[in-house]
Formats: structure tokens, C-alpha cells, sequence
């Protein structure tokens, strides 16, 4: 592109960090945001700036997308366990021509007094679970499916919107949307006896409270761990940097 012309931005989003950053790109004069939603949520809190909702049918037709829609870098700031997505967004910026900069958040790691158990998988999980558990299960309504078949303990599965598929035969279903703070998190587990907190390694401030309540209640945590990342992208942990990448992609006209 030429320097002065406007700088189009796909932001691949549905996080809280993707709604920040299309916040502050949206005061940067020369650049443009679009920001996708996969649309699995009924009532997604909408970004800054213009939206789509939706997938789009795989890495072809979204660098189909990428070129109609004359668009010149790709932000994928997707959860980090939305390995499809990324994968996706790899080939088709490649296949187009388009940049691509990945905004993630750091991982968690245990500190002194956590008691984790790292698992690979929502399977992995299921089959670690000590019979007569009371289990605080916080993976989202997509992962449920998996716990289905653990007959021997109870759960209390959190999630901003109901399962779909099949669920432990033994469940209670509390339907929030976050932050919560630690005390907060600290009663959900006193009141419902909880004896075991299953989540993903998301990784944020948003979510991290619960591992601070497990961590004072001295409560066992089954922590699964993301999907490795592929692709050759550069990748930020922050959305200042993926601002200052950005903007500096504007400065030198891309």
C-alpha cells in the first residue's frame, strides 16, 4: 500500500483483549477495524468499530474474504484454545499476502502453594477426576460433552451460555459472565463444597481469580493445557504491543 492510505484491520476476536485493542485502534487516524465473532455466544458484548458474526468456512474461503474486503493485516486475538481459527488465519494471510500478528495471553503458572495437575486435554481431565469429587468445572459449555460419561461425582458447571450436547448426569448449571473477583470465587467454592477446580490455562487477569480461591482454600486444580501454537507469525502478549506493531506497520506504509 502507499504511505497516507488507510490501513485495514481484521481483528479476530471475542476476547477481552480483541475488544481493547479495536478501543484503542479505533483513536489511531489511518487505521481501519473489522472485528469477527465466531457468533458462540447468543449475546456477544460488542467492540468498537465495525463487527461480523460468524465463521467463514475454512482458511480458503477466509483468504477469499481477506481480498474482497482489501485487507491489510490480521490480528488474531482469538481465545488461546481456538487452535482452528489460528490455524486458519496462518494459511489464508499467507495465501493472500496479508500480515498476520498474533495478540495472546500469557499462560499461567503455578505458584507456591497452588496444588495443579497439568493435563493435555478435556478427555485427559475427565479421566482424572477422584470418584465422589465436587467438581468446579469452568472450560466453557463447549467441553462439557466430555464429563458426560463421570457418573461418580458431582458438578457445578459455570458458563455464560447452556451446554448443548450431552452432561454429567449429576450437574448443576450456573450461568454467569465474568470478571469474578477472589472472594467472589471463594464463595462459589465454600457454598457448593467444591473439592476440585478443573479450567484451561487461558492465562489473563480476567479469569484468574479462581486459582487464587483454590490456591487459599487448598483446593486441588486440574489445569489443561493449551494447544501448541504453529505458524511463523509474530506474536504479542499484550495489546499495547500489538498497537505499537501496528502502528508502526502504518508509519513505514506496510
Amino acid at each position: 500500500m502507499e504511505r497516507g492510505q488507510t490501513v485495514r484491520v481484521l481483528i479476530l476476536g471475542g476476547t477481552t483483549e480483541s475488544r481493547v485493542l479495536a478501543a484503542a485502534l479505533d483513536t489511531v487516524q489511518g487505521i481501519e477495524t473489522i472485528t469477527s465473532l465466531a457468533g458462540r455466544v447468543a449475546e456477544p458484548i460488542l467492540p468498537v468499530g465495525q463487527t461480523r458474526i460468524g465463521g467463514f468456512g475454512g482458511s480458503d474461503a477466509l483468504a477469499v474474504w481477506l481480498r474482497d474486503n482489501s485487507i491489510d493485516v490480521v490480528v488474531d486475538a482469538t481465545h488461546p484454545f481456538a487452535s482452528t481459527i489460528g490455524a486458519h488465519a496462518e494459511q489464508a494471510t499467507r495465501a493472500s499476502s496479508v500480515a498476520l500478528l498474533v495478540l495472546t495471553r500469557p499462560p499461567w503458572t503455578p505458584g507456591e502453594g497452588d496444588r495443579w495437575t497439568s493435563v493435555a486435554s478435556l478427555p485427559d481431565a475427565s479421566s482424572a477426576i477422584p470418584p465422589g469429587s465436587r467438581v468446579f468445572l469452568t472450560t466453557g459449555r463447549q467441553g462439557v460433552h466430555h464429563f458426560a460419561s463421570v457418573a461418580h461425582s458431582w458438578f457445578l458447571v459455570r458458563a455464560i451460555d447452556a451446554p448443548t450436547g450431552p452432561e454429567p448426569p449429576h450437574m448443576t448449571l450456573h450461568l454467569s459472565r465474568g470478571p469474578f473477583d477472589v472472594d467472589h470465587e471463594s464463595m462459589m467454592l465454600a457454598d457448593n463444597r467444591i473439592d476440585l477446580l478443573i479450567t484451561k490455562n487461558s492465562g489473563g487477569d480476567m479469569t484468574r481469580a479462581k486459582l487464587a480461591a483454590a490456591r487459599a482454600a487448598s483446593i486441588p486444580v486440574i489445569v489443561v493445557d493449551r494447544p501448541a501454537r504453529t505458524g511463523s507469525a509474530p506474536m504479542v502478549f499484550d495489546v499495547a504491543a500489538a498497537v505499537d506493531w501496528l502502528t508502526n506497520r502504518l508509519r513505514a506504509g506496510l
